[in-house]
């Protein structure tokens, strides 16, 4: 044994060697682990520290694809997208990357896992085909060091969705689209949405919405390929991208989702909850030759999956919207016809206010279509297809029969109905309305028929002819939407109209619009200097009532005033129960 002293230079360096710290330490103090990731095999070899900074077991990391399964569904990017998707070539030295992306790590004790925000940097180095083969990173836990989340994620994420941003999802599907054309083969973009989400939140509250979006991203996530995406697009919605997709794989991969997501009930704090999903996708560069062509198409055929009652998903096809339109004018024709048939056409009465008395002195007929359910159709999804067809001439005239059955049992109702034009201009029609009248003896007097300016100078002269025909019965008559024709004076002088009614477009906002104020009251003035009275539509507020009074407007209508009241086919109804309505 020999005992004696080191020299003062081993000294030193024993002292060195015991400060020196090791590699390994450095790492976990800076919250970092080294990695390789053989692409060819999806292997991925971790440092010693992996489970120290991750908080998982190397082993169960140890591909690629199981690591993809981590992703969080708000990553802006991940490994995989930036190393295989990347726009750089390999020219011998590698090419480097720096990525953020969040993982959801489920401990050992199962519980709900918060996001851990990584910074994952490295190069990658091609294989003899040019593609990427070997990766060497590093991978930090920003969420360890206190970066909640990591630099620049506001700019790629939507702050109110926390969805991926338009922009970055548009660029990564501009590489798709580069990259399939250099490859002359085709990718999908598949659109797929929860129905009825807000009628869920509304029933259970927008955090347990919250989980069942979670849930579902976390379920698609598992079953997709690893070269797949699948990323939140907007509010109930999610956007997949699938590589190496043609129409008949896109079919497949949607049936596949429906089963997947319809499988089993999703687990959320308010219990199991089932969910049904609608899908529409496109197969690009096919039928979408840029981004925002994708994202039109899809959505498109996501809005007309939602319209049919067994489809759950439609794929996009150039003829998809004409054929649609088809399907949906003829719904409509259907529908109107049925409900025709069925007496499921009723009126609603809304008051037209005069300013003299505060009191109603007539009310306007309004259509009203229910479906078989009860659901009330809008006007606005009737009529564009009725005016098409003969069967505006049909609804006007049933408009017409409610309106006379009302006024014959109660006499003191005065009602306006307005018509289309292809019935005004009808052939017979003044000889039909005759007739009506003779079943509703007394009721000439207190009917208005409405016609808006637009109508009336498609042909001025065989209107001025029907105009004549109808007062002859005892008929007043109304222009509706009165301003719309831009030659209104020059038709008044040519027209005998006993009412007019400002078109309810230039009323809506005329306490912030001096241009509609200046119109407005140009139109008072022609009206009452041809002695007409005037009638003001969509009145919906104080102001407006109160600066229509100051220009001494005739009557009011509008939902200020009193909004429109049905009453069932078979109830006729009084004046006196309509107002206090």
């Amino acid at each position: 044994m020999n005992d004696r002293p080191a020299s003062p230079s081993r000294q030193i360096d024993n002292q060195i060697n015991a400060f020196a710290p090791n590699p390994v330490d450095i790492l976990n103090s800076i919250g970092a682990v080294v990695y390789t990731w053989d692409v060819a095999s999806d292997q991925i070899t971790w440092g010693p520290n992996a489970e120290q900074v991750l908080g998982i077991i190397p082993k169960s990391i140890g591909s690629g694809a199981a690591f993809h399964e981590l992703l969080s569904m708000d990553s802006p990017t991940s490994r995989f997208d930036s190393v295989m998707h990347g726009t750089e070539s390999d020219t011998g030295a590698g090419v480097t990357f720096s990525i953020q992306y969040g993982l959801r790590i489920v401990p050992l004790s199962g519980e709900r896992a918060p996001t851990i925000w990584v910074d994952d940097t490295g190069r990658w180095f091609a294989d003899q085909s040019g593609r990427p083969g070997l990766v060497h990173g590093v991978i930090r836990n920003l969420s360890a060091l206190g970066l909640a989340h990591p630099v620049g994620h506001g700019n790629r994420f939507d702050a109110q969705t926390s969805a991926l941003s338009r922009t970055r999802l548009a660029d990564q599907i501009t590489r798709q689209i580069e990259n399939a054309r250099r490859r002359q083969s085709t990718f999908a973009f598949l659109l797929l949405a929860i129905d009825d989400l807000p009628a869920l939140n509304q029933r259970y509250g927008f955090d347990v919405g919250d989980e069942l979006l979670a849930s579902l991203g976390q379920r698609l996530r598992g079953q997709m390929r690893i070269t797949d995406t699948v990323v939140r697009y907007a509010g109930n919605r999610f956007a997949m991208v699938l590589e190496c997709c043609d129409q008949a794989k896109l079919i497949a991969a949607a049936e596949r989702i429906e089963r997947i997501v319809a499988e089993s009930p999703f687990n959320t704090t308010a219990g199991p909850l089932p969910c049904k999903i609608r899908m529409g996708g496109v197969v690009a560069p096919v039928d979408a030759r840029n981004a925002q062509a994708v994202f039109q198409n899809a959505e498109e055929a996501l809005t007309i999956s939602k319209s049919r009652a067994t489809e759950r998903f439609v794929k996009y096809e150039p003829s998809l919207a004409l054929n649609d339109q088809r399907r949906r004018t003829q719904f409509m024709v259907d529908t109107i016809v049925e409900a025709l048939n069925d007496r499921r056409i009723s009126i609603a009465m809304q008051p037209i206010i005069a300013r003299a008395t505060g009191e109603p002195a007539l009310h306007e007929a309004l259509l009203r279509l229910r479906l078989e359910g009860g659901e009330v159709l809008s006007p606005a999804n009737i009529f564009p297809v009725a005016e098409k067809t003969e069967l505006v001439q049909m609804l006007d005239r049933r408009v017409l029969e409610l309106a006379l059955a009302r006024m014959s049992a109660d006499p003191s109702l005065h009602v306006s109905v307005n018509m289309s034009g292809k019935t005004v201009h009808g052939v017979r029609w003044v000889d039909d309305v005759a007739s009506l009248l003779r079943l509703h003896p007394g009721c000439a007097e207190r009917l208005v028929i409405e016609f808006t300016e637009t109508c009336a100078i498609e042909d001025i002269e065989a209107t001025a002819h029907v105009i004549s025909g109808i007062k002859a019965l005892g008929v007043k008559v109304a222009m509706d939407d009165f301003g719309a024709g831009h030659k209104s004076f020059r038709n008044l002088r040519r027209l005998d109209i006993d009412m007019l009614k400002i078109d309810g477009a230039f009323i809506q906002n005329l306490t912030r619009s001096a241009d509609d104020r200046f119109f407005v009251r140009t139109l008072i003035d022609l009206a009452r200097h041809l002695s007409i009275p005037v009638v003001a539509e969509w009145v919906e507020d104080k102001d407006t009532a109160d600066l229509l009074s100051e220009w001494q407007v005739d009557y009011f209508q509008g939902d200020y005033f009193g909004s429109a009241q049905e009453l069932p086919a078979d109830d006729v109804g009084t004046a006196s129960q309509m107002s206090a309505a």
